[in-house]
């Protein structure tokens, strides 16, 4: 019997487990979140990144509010089961702040630096 491919995956406590979106093109890390079983099994089917949002607690169709989709080009498992990696086609941002990625601060002699300029306006972003 072949064990489901979702079993294989080690989630928390919560029925989460973390996801690591990454640009196909660049390999810069986009950003970090949340997927349960659901949101990962939307992902396969869609092919658009889909999360779980610990704060609103329901699904995250990355981009529904924002128009800034990511197009899921590839899937990954680490090797101990319990992260999956996101090679995705951003489009647009990927931070609700307006910049590329949401890794924009930086450790610099014992204080974090914003190293990455806003692209879009935030009020932009969730007009709608």
């Amino acid at each position: 019997m072949q064990i489901n491919w979702l079993d294989q995956i080690i989630w928390n406590e919560q029925g989460l487990v973390p996801t690591i979106s990454q640009d196909i093109e660049t390999k810069k890390v986009l950003m970090l979140a949340w997927m349960n079983r659901e949101a990962l099994q939307l992902t396969v089917q869609q092919q658009i990144a889909v999360y779980w949002s610990r704060s609103r607690k329901k699904l995250w169709f990355k981009g529904e509010e924002s128009g800034q989709i990511q197009y899921v080009k590839d899937i990954r498992l680490d090797c101990d089961s319990d992260v999956i990696l996101l090679l995705v086609e951003q489009i647009g941002v990927a931070c609700h702040t307006g910049r590329h990625n949401c890794f924009f601060q930086q450790y610099q002699d014992g204080q974090w630096v914003t190293v990455e300029s806003v692209i879009t306006d935030p009020a932009d972003l969730y007009s709608k």
